[in-house]
C-alpha cells in the first residue's frame, strides 16, 4: 500500500495524487510547477477558466506563497486548519494557471492528519475535489472514479466527512460556496468587519 514517501515523491516528480481530507478525496500536485496543475486540469476535465486552491501544512506556510491583510489572518488563525478555503491576495510565485489568472488563490489548511503528514513534507500542493468535473466528490477511496487513472499514488485515509470546504473571501465578506463550518463563519464575519 502506497504511504506518504511515495506520494512526496510523485509529487516532487511532477505527478498526481490522491489524498484524504476532512472533507473529500483531494487531488495533489505541485501547486507552483505550471506543468503539473495542468496535469491536474487535465485529469479532471476542468475547464482553464476555473482556479484551483492550494494547500500548505498550516498558516505560516501559506504567508511565503500569499499576502493576506490582518483581517485575513485573524480569520485564518480561528479556522485553519479546518474545512475552509479562504480566498487571498497570491505572490509573484503562484503561476497563472492555478488562479485562472486571478490575483487571489484558495488557501486551505486540511484537518487530516495523513494529508497534514504530506504537506508536512511537500508544500503547497493543489486542493481540488479528487473527481472528474461534474461528478460527486468522493468520501472513499472505493467512490474514486476513473481519475484514479491519472494519479501515481493513491493515499487511502478511510471514510471522509463529505461536506466540501467552505469558500470564503474575508475581506469583501462573502462566503462563495457554503460548506462545514458556514454558519460559524457567517458570525466570525458579521463581528469582524
Amino acid at each position: 500500500m502506497p504511504n506518504v514517501a511515495d506520494a512526496v515523491d510523485a509529487i516532487r516528480n511532477g505527478e498526481l495524487v490522491i489524498y484524504p481530507t476532512e472533507t473529500v478525496y483531494g487531488l495533489g500536485a505541485d501547486a507552483l510547477d505550471p506543468d503539473a496543475v495542468e496535469r491536474v486540469f487535465d485529469a479532471k476535465g476542468r475547464s482553464r477558466d476555473k482556479p484551483i486552491s492550494l494547500a500548505v501544512p498550516d498558516v505560516e506556510a501559506a504567508l511565503g506563497y500569499t499576502d493576506p491583510t490582518p483581517l485575513e489572518q485573524e480569520f485564518m488563525h480561528n479556522f485553519l486548519p479546518g474545512p475552509v478555503t479562504v480566498l487571498v491576495e497570491r505572490r509573484e510565485m503562484v503561476p497563472d494557471i492555478l488562479t485562472a489568472g486571478r490575483e487571489q488563490v484558495g488557501v486551505r489548511v486540511p484537518d487530516h492528519d495523513l494529508a497534514l503528514s504530506l504537506l508536512a513534507d511537500v508544500a503547497p500542493i493543489t486542493a481540488t475535489s479528487a473527481n472528474v468535473s461534474g461528478q460527486p466528490s468522493a468520501r472513499r477511496v472505493a467512490d474514486l472514479d476513473s481519475i484514479t487513472d491519472s494519479a501515481t499514488v493513491v493515499l487511502d485515509g478511510g471514510e471522509t466527512g463529505g461536506t466540501g470546504s467552505t469558500v470564503v473571501d474575508v475581506d469583501a465578506g462573502e462566503i462563495h460556496r457554503h460548506g462545514a463550518n458556514a454558519d460559524a463563519i457567517e458570525t466570525w464575519l458579521g463581528e469582524h468587519r
